[in-house]
């Protein structure tokens, strides 16, 4: 059974100093160290994360893939390099730095890594054009933030974009980041358990309410981590809509529900009853199988939890494992022989 993972993550192995390069600070370094892990440190000298080998080395995450049965893996960077508060020539330089090498390990690698680009989403003109130097290096969609700044997805000012990625057939993957409240949630790595799900339902209603999938309905959009909060509170925001149509209904869309089946989420829930519940909700055609590897946070088993769940047929295994994926890219299992 082909088996397409497709939300992973990686970085190159080390890149310039960016305060040096662009005169001021903000950014994250790579400093390896003698053990060969590297910590991810900000310039300013605060930690921000230790990786090891096989967040930069295609071979070694290669072994891991074949431990594991993975046949290819979507590869993307990790959202605390968006840079989305940069200088926009800055952010478009270092967007190029980031999608040349995956353009590079997508080409060397050809039957077992597609790479998902990064945009300088601050200036939408220069997204759009490093878009379209995207679709000519091969990459077949481009990963954002769930929020840009101070826009949510559903700004009129992402039309262009959203207009683009469509006749240039690129698929968006949006993932959460910069997380919402997290100054009231210091402790307890809950930005991450509790910020990051709220972060993508946000990135879902605003793009519902915000009525950009009406718009522009070819536009082909994976939510990270099982949708969010989304799936789970999709009753109350569908009543919201009912009995607050004063303020949910500005732009004259349906029903929340019925944009069930307009987008894609990846099967990341770590609990078998959630992706029940997941499947009963979005429909297992719009499910893609990830594991945010190579990170603690991850399905570091690689989707055992499906592999070995009796009650889930054949056929949903292989929707979950590559169909999804392959409908959501606009590619067919071709691609990988």
């Amino acid at each position: 059974m082909l088996k397409i993972d497709c939300h992973a993550h990686i970085l190159p192995h080390s890149w310039p100093d960016l305060k040096k390069k662009y005169g001021y600070g903000g950014f994250v370094t790579m400093q390896h160290q003698p053990d060969g892990t590297a910590n991810m440190m900000h310039d300013d000298g605060r930690f921000f994360r230790k990786v090891q080998e096989n967040c930069w080395n295609p071979e070694r995450i290669i072994e891991d893939m074949d431990a594991h049965n993975v046949q290819a893996m979507l590869l993307c960077t990790v959202p605390v390099l968006f840079n989305y508060w940069a200088k926009p020539l800055d952010a478009w330089d270092w967007s190029k730095l980031l999608n040349n090498h995956i353009a590079s390990v997508q080409a060397n690698y050809p039957k077992r890594f597609l790479g998902l680009g990064t945009l300088p989403m601050q200036d939408v003109a220069m997204a759009i054009k490093e878009l379209e130097r995207l679709k000519y290096l091969g990459i077949k969609g481009v990963q954002i933030g769930s929020h840009i700044q101070h826009r949510n997805l559903d700004d009129t000012y992402f039309h262009d974009l959203w207009e683009a990625a469509e006749e240039l057939d690129m698929s968006i993957f949006v993932h959460p980041w910069d997380m919402m409240g997290q100054e009231k949630m210091p402790n307890y790595f809950m930005p991450w358990l509790v910020g990051m799900p709220a972060e993508t339902s946000l990135a879902i209603c605003s793009m519902i309410f915000g009525g950009v999938f009406d718009k522009f309905p070819k536009l082909r959009v994976l939510f990270a981590h099982g949708g969010g909060s989304f799936p789970f509170t999709v009753g109350r925001i569908s009543h919201g809509w009912q009995c607050r149509q004063d303020l949910c209904n500005v732009n004259n869309i349906q029903d929340p529900r019925k944009y069930i089946g307009k987008f894609w989420v990846d099967g990341i829930t770590h609990d078998t009853p959630a992706l029940h519940y997941l499947i009963q909700t979005m429909g297992v055609d719009k499910i893609a199988y990830g594991t945010d590897y190579p990170f603690p946070l991850g399905d570091l088993e690689h989707g055992k939890f499906i592999e070995t769940d009796a009650t889930l047929s054949e056929e949903t295994k292989e929707q979950l494992f590559s169909k999804s994926t392959l409908s959501w890219l606009n590619i067919n299992e071709d691609y990988f022989k």
